[in-house]
């Protein structure tokens, strides 16, 4: 069975936003690491990553949003996640990975769109 992977871009108010779907694994990590650096070359460091239709996500998927964590933080930037509710079954998988590796603290997760948008001053990202 074939899987597509993809990443669709837009624009919600100031920000840019990913949208990922599929499986984020060695393979296909590439394409959304070069997704980024597309947006932070276009002068965009306010960055949303809708992980919601990312059914599975290996190390090697981890390292990308650690890297895109990185560069958006040099840039003096901010960047979202979207994943689902706590009992969601679709795109759980992300949030359960990250949780387990101990990083999910790293990221300020979301569970939909406009609240990843909002601009209201939360706690930092360690």
């Amino acid at each position: 069975m074939v899987v597509a992977f993809n990443v669709t871009g837009g624009e919600h108010g100031d920000w840019a936003v990913l949208h990922v779907s599929g499986e984020l694994d060695l393979v296909t990590s590439p394409v959304l690491r070069q997704r980024v650096h597309d947006v932070v070359a276009e002068g965009r460091h306010r960055l949303v990553l809708d992980l919601s239709e990312v059914f599975f996500c290996d190390s090697s998927g981890v390292g990308v949003l650690i890297a895109s964590r990185r560069l958006i933080r040099s840039c003096q930037g901010r960047l979202r996640l979207i994943l689902p509710a706590q009992g969601a079954v679709e795109g759980s998988h992300v949030n359960r990975v990250l949780g387990a590796l101990g990083v999910r603290r790293l990221f300020d997760v979301h569970a939909d769109l406009d609240s990843a948008t909002e601009d209201e001053a939360g706690p930092l990202s360690a």
